[in-house]
């Protein structure tokens, strides 16, 4: 790889790392407090979390292609790409807030609630400490597949390493393919790593 290249290679990875966390973060901020929500709506679970499901049905090159021709919203460049991984992004951590919250033992909230706690002291001091590994885990998932995915924001002017693959296909390039690739592999690896030993070291004992 020549200096030149390693330097690309450098600066989109830079970019790339750049997409996913301001993607997931996004997501995270949206989906946890949506999560909470639906613990306690029973009503709106069924429409939520259907409108995520059917997000993540959509082939993520069709979700890129919607959003280019709506205002304010659309438009070739970061934002649209963002916005897109940030849809992605969403099912796995609400999922994972809900199921965390609501997988608590009966028992235990209901001594909470016996002792006197309200609404709010039960979530912030039982309920959201016990779901915090499931929730970890949630944006784990988020985070290693918003990877991957950032990789087609090139399409649109994103940016990222799929700059690299996208014009290594269209040059019939393998050196700019896996200029892109493996970078982005690596990135899931250690992502996946290090988010699964702080998800381990929050699960319970």
């Amino acid at each position: 790889m020549t200096r030149s290249l390693a330097s690309d290679v450098f600066a989109l990875a830079l970019e790339h790392v750049w997409l996913v966390l301001i993607s997931v973060s996004v997501a995270v901020a949206l989906a946890v407090p949506g999560g909470v929500v639906l613990s306690r709506r029973a009503g709106l679970r069924r429409w939520l979390l259907g409108f995520t499901n059917v997000v993540q049905t959509i082939p993520s090159l069709a979700v890129f292609g919607f959003l280019l021709p709506v205002p304010l919203v659309g438009g070739v460049g970061k934002r649209t790409a963002i916005i897109a991984l940030v849809l992605y992004a969403l099912l796995p951590v609400l999922r994972n807030t809900l199921v965390g919250i609501l997988g608590i033992d009966p028992a235990v909230r209901e001594s909470a609630i016996a002792m006197g706690m309200t609404d709010r002291q039960l979530l912030f001091q039982v309920e959201m400490p016990l779901a915090v590994p499931m929730i970890l885990a949630g944006i784990r998932i988020a985070t290693v597949t918003t990877i991957g995915t950032a990789t087609i924001a090139a399409v649109i002017g994103g940016g990222g390493l799929g700059v690299f693959i996208f014009r290594g296909i269209a040059m019939v390039d393998t050196v700019q393919i896996i200029a892109g690739a493996v970078p982005a592999a690596g990135m899931a690896l250690l992502a996946d790593e290090a988010l699964g030993w702080v998800e381990h070291r929050l699960s319970p004992a």
